[in-house]
């Protein structure tokens, strides 16, 4: 069984599958655009000192997003 949460309540180390993008429009697009779609698996890797943005690892690569963007996935955490 896998918890649901928002990419923003990820903790650095946890990893977890994009279960779903929930933004509109131009944001929707961007978001998607850097590969950010269900069922990719990310990790988060670090965080800024005021804990935006926030550092991600998907595919081989680490990209950077916004708290204000990761509102809008919700991730499934696999049980520890």
């Amino acid at each position: 069984m896998s918890q649901s949460i928002s990419l923003r309540q990820m903790q650095v180390g946890q990893q977890g599958k994009i279960a779903a993008v929930e933004a509109l429009g131009e944001m929707n697009r961007r978001i998607r655009d850097m590969g950010l779609i269900p069922g990719t698996t990310i990790s988060v890797v670090g965080r800024a000192p005021l804990r935006d943005p926030v550092a991600l690892r998907l595919s081989g690569v680490t990209i950077s997003l916004r708290n204000r963007e990761a509102d809008f996935i919700t991730v499934s955490l696999a049980d520890a």
